[in-house]
């Protein structure tokens, strides 16, 4: 099993790839700039990083997986995930890339530090990674560039507000740059939904109805090939919905399915979908199609 390398601080990742720390909470690194070599290295994290890959330059390798970068690509990675390098089978060029890690405690007791879970790419996995156009390649570059800036200008009582306030204007962009990456795959995305439909759907007609409450977003994201947050920010474009909203609005689809075209009774209907009682089951049916389910039930 390879070795995993905590790298706690950012001091410890600059000197690792001989790189200068301007602050010890966060720093803009830029690879072409580094004085040492690294071949391979697994490492646990410590702190939130951002990367914009400027080239192909060898496998990144995150959690057991790898990723052959492509231009102009972002990933991200927060604190506690494994991550690493291997340039081991590879002769590309030193890598124009830069990024910006920033330590928790850096943005501890401001807004972003109070919001930062909102921002779920940090969680997404790398085959889920964002892919820039230009312009957007220009506006992450500049972002990161005005955060140097304010890094090497001389210490004051705005410093800290400044950077922090930059990284979260860097962060939302990303969040605008994902919500077009799902538009430009609507199809593919849809194919994932009507994929997870099938998987529900098979669910409903086959397994115990107790596991309904217990059903994960992790183990569903993990049939469909990926990361739980990132399935359920999918969900949420696409349908406007979460994973759990979603998935109580199927259950009362297929609940309306099997009272518009089977003889099922109400209470083998409650008990196959998994709800509690009957009449638990019927205030929630009339609550969301205005109707009961008899009445549903009865043709017109």
């Amino acid at each position: 099993m390879d070795e995993i390398t905590k790298i706690e601080t950012i001091d410890q990742y600059d000197q690792l790839f001989g790189l200068e720390t301007l602050h010890p909470l966060v720093n803009v690194v830029e690879f072409a700039k580094s004085t040492r070599t690294v071949e391979y290295i697994r490492m646990n994290i410590g702190f939130y990083c951002l990367f914009l890959k400027e080239a192909n330059c060898g496998d990144l390798r995150y959690g057991r997986k790898y990723y052959d970068y492509q231009e102009g690509t972002v990933v991200c990675m927060a604190p506690g995930q494994v991550t690493g390098v291997d340039k081991r089978n590879t002769t590309t060029p030193r890598t124009n890339s830069i990024g910006i890690l920033f330590h928790p405690d850096l943005i501890r007791g401001t807004s972003l530090g109070q919001t930062i879970k909102n921002y779920t790419f940090f969680s997404y996995e790398v085959n889920e990674a964002l892919h820039l156009s230009d312009q957007e390649k220009e506006i992450v570059t500049d972002c990161i560039h005005k955060i140097k800036l304010e890094l090497e200008h001389p210490i004051d009582k705005h410093s800290k507000q400044l950077i922090v306030r930059n990284i979260e204007l860097l962060l939302d962009y990303c969040v605008r740059f994902y919500e077009r990456q799902f538009i430009t795959r609507n199809e593919v995305n849809k194919q994932i939904i009507e994929r997870f439909d099938k998987i529900l759907d098979n669910h409903f007609e086959t397994k115990p109805a107790q596991t309904f409450d217990i059903l994960s977003n992790e183990t569903y994201a993990g049939l469909l090939h990926l990361s739980s947050e990132y399935f359920n920010d999918l969900l949420k474009y696409e349908t406007g919905k979460s994973f759990k909203e979603y998935v109580q609005f199927k259950r009362f689809e297929k609940a309306k399915e099997w009272l518009t075209n089977t003889d099922k009774p109400l209470s083998q209907i409650t008990q196959e979908l998994g709800f509690q009682n009957p009449q638990y089951f019927s205030r929630l049916f009339k609550k969301i199609t205005g109707c009961s389910p008899n009445d549903f039930r009865m043709p017109n």
